[in-house]
């Protein structure tokens, strides 16, 4: 609802929102992007660039290239990929939490949400509920390979395993698969990321933002961030916010940084 309100501020604003337009790459002439599109299309004229694309995607599709050594380092970062079987069910009131982390080695679902819990309006039937049943996966593995049926009838077995249904009492199902969903943070990624970061500098105007955007494992709240202060840096005209800033509390405070001050305020780097 949140974004579909977006949308609809961006186009009574005169802005353009295209859906289902795939991104091929992007180019930078002189001060100008364009964006090249799956179907052969190109749109140009922009001043400014904000991706969230994973940059394993991107790096590679933007023009002028980025150095061998730039590429190599984005396809060398590494993603964790997620499956959500979702079983609705009547009402029992089994468990009242947003959602709750599952430990049993015994079964490989490894979260449960409870989608009635984060708002009733998602579950719009008050006598039924429904449950979110995540595994985390690597794409193109056994699991992520599964059928949906399959992966349906795992979800009712494991859901009853672990005492928050009966089986037989799902009353439906439906998979969801999102690729890269977690960045990995593997011994090479930080030495891969500064890489990239560098070279990008030469590229005015692009500004990349969001959990794959920058590789970082950010929150839904700390990924807005980054978009908004994008924002601010293009209405200042300059650089006067560091996204890579915005991150999980331990590394700023480990790095003696913060986008915070005392009152609560975003203040720039150089305050």
């Amino acid at each position: 609802m949140m974004w579909e309100k977006c949308t609809s501020k961006i186009i009574e604003l005169g802005g353009e929102v295209k859906m289902k337009s795939e991104v091929n790459g992007i180019e930078k002439t002189g001060n100008q992007w364009s964006v090249h599109l799956k179907d052969s299309t190109k749109s140009m004229g922009y001043d400014y660039v904000i991706s969230s694309a994973a940059l394993i995607d991107i790096i590679p599709n933007i023009l002028p290239a980025l150095s061998n050594m730039a590429i190599e380092a984005a396809q060398n970062l590494s993603y964790r990929d997620f499956i959500t079987v979702i079983l609705i069910l009547p009402e029992t009131n089994t468990f009242s939490d947003n959602w709750i982390y599952i430990h049993d080695p015994s079964v490989k679902v490894g979260r449960v949400q409870n989608f009635k819990s984060w708002s009733p309006d998602m579950v719009p039937d008050k006598n039924k509920v429904c449950y979110g049943l995540e595994y985390f996966c690597f794409e193109g593995d056994e699991l992520w390979n599964s059928s949906d049926s399959e992966l349906i009838e795992l979800g009712k077995i494991e859901l009853e395993k672990i005492g928050l249904g009966i089986a037989l009492n799902v009353l439906d199902g439906y998979v969801v698969r999102q690729p890269k969903a977690y960045p990995v943070y593997n011994k090479t990624y930080k030495n891969n990321i500064r890489v990239i970061r560098e070279e990008l500098e030469n590229y005015e105007g692009l500004f990349l933002v969001g959990r794959n955007g920058m590789h970082k494992y950010n929150n839904q709240d700390h990924s807005m961030m980054t978009a908004m202060l994008a924002v601010k840096n293009i209405l200042a005209e300059k650089n006067i916010y560091n996204l890579w800033n915005v991150n999980g509390d331990a590394e700023y405070h480990e790095n003696g940084e913060s986008l915070i001050n005392q009152s609560g305020r975003i203040v720039p780097e150089s305050v």
